[in-house]
């Protein structure tokens, strides 16, 4: 049985993307959009110049698993205000955008209210009796499978696309 706003949910894969400082969590979910699943845990090298593996890798699980689109989670502050941290996400969105086009992938990146999702994935996994020290890779992965959960939950409610569309605007290219 499926609600209203079950009918404006759009079918297909969604990838959600967590940005950290030194990793990358990544996640992806069904075609029906009912489960997210962790996925990987990419190293950044430091800088931003040069080849960055780290987004070849993203593009190249873009490319496997041809999803509808990328939720790349934006960390606010908890007034809702974008400090370091949402200025660096973004910066890494319009560089995951313009690689995306660069090999031809016409794929939308959006970005989504990630409060708390890092502390919510380290209690989940505290809770399985799982070490924050040793699990850090797992942390990533289970913070990107709390951003496009919380992606799928929001257009199922709404019927509406989460988050805000990247657009070519904001890329400095």
């Amino acid at each position: 049985m499926t609600s209203p706003t079950d009918a404006g949910f759009r079918r297909g894969i969604r990838i959600g993307v967590d940005v950290g400082s030194v990793r990358v969590g990544v996640a992806r979910t069904d075609p029906d959009g009912r489960l997210a699943v962790p996925v990987a845990t990419l190293t950044r090298p430091a800088g931003r110049s040069g080849a960055r593996s780290d987004l070849i890798a993203l593009v190249d699980l873009v490319v496997e698993y041809e999803p509808l689109e990328v939720v790349v989670g934006l960390p606010l502050g908890l007034d809702g205000t974008e400090g370091r941290a949402a200025a660096a996400v973004r910066l890494y969105a319009v560089d995951l955008a313009a690689t995306l086009r660069a090999r031809g992938l016409g794929v939308p990146v959006r970005l989504l209210d990630e409060r708390m999702t890092t502390a919510e994935a380290t209690r989940g996994l505290q809770a399985a009796g799982h070490d924050a020290r040793s699990g850090r890779s797992v942390i990533d992965q289970a913070a990107a499978v709390i951003i496009v959960q919380h992606a799928l939950d929001t257009e199922r409610a709404t019927g509406m696309p989460p988050g805000t569309l990247l657009t070519p605007a904001e890329d400095p290219e």
